[in-house]
């Protein structure tokens, strides 16, 4: 979805000779590193300079008091946008589970608690299934994203992935909730797919969506975003 809105684009720019675009400076607004990692892989080779929250350390966090993934990523992207100065994407991303009523949802980084560890999110998890006499649940990773310049909404995109909550952790790859998140296709956790997570991850769709844009943007007329 593309949507927008407000002032038109203002942040800085400069031309890259060799491939006559213009390269634009962009603010990946997380300070997860597995995130940036991911992220990078994605939007390699695109003639643009990603930035992260790193450069910008008098940036504090804004509070995440939306009610879906798609309205904190945009709050975040805007809270940044003005900020920085320049042009950010921003994500909101978490695991929602059906015998749970989605949570963690929107709460997943929080779930128990912003100090909690991810084994100790897995083991509230498995005590809220075993509470309902359940070892295993339907659930899904859900990834918003969401591109601003100044008030600007440039590019909105949203990735899912189906799965189910495996009956214990497993694996040690990938990061967060991936130990317990079983994905049927590949018969193991995304923690033990390997290399194989980034093709169906619900943040791979959603950034893939982002640069299928952001190349067809830097290929038109005047190669700005």
């Amino acid at each position: 979805m593309v949507a927008a809105r407000g002032p038109a684009p203002r942040t800085p720019s400069y031309d890259m000779p060799e491939s006559g675009m213009t390269v634009r400076r962009i603010v990946l607004a997380t300070t997860n590193y597995d995130k940036v990692g991911e992220i990078r892989d994605i939007l390699a080779g695109l003639p643009l300079t990603l930035l992260t929250l790193d450069s910008f350390p008098k940036a504090e966090a804004p509070e995440e008091t939306g009610g879906t993934f798609e309205e904190n990523a945009r709050a975040k992207a805007l809270y940044y946008a003005k900020s920085t100065g320049e042009v950010v994407v921003a994500e909101d991303s978490g695991l929602e589970i059906d015998a749970m009523n989605g949570a963690p949802g929107v709460e997943s980084a929080r779930f128990g608690g912003v100090e909690s560890t991810y084994p100790e999110k897995f083991t509230l998890i498995y005590d809220a299934l075993g509470a309902k006499g359940l070892s295993t649940s339907p659930a899904r990773f859900v990834c918003a994203l969401a591109l601003i310049d100044g008030e600007q909404v440039l590019f909105e995109a949203k990735g899912t992935v189906e799965g189910t909550i495996a009956p214990e952790p497993r694996g040690a790859g990938g990061f967060g909730y991936d130990p317990i998140f079983f994905f049927p296709p590949f018969g193991c956790t995304l923690a033990e797919a390997s290399d194989r997570k980034a093709q169906v991850s619900h943040r791979g769709q959603a950034f893939r969506s982002l640069r299928v844009y952001l190349e067809a943007r830097l290929q038109a007329s005047g190669s700005r975003l």
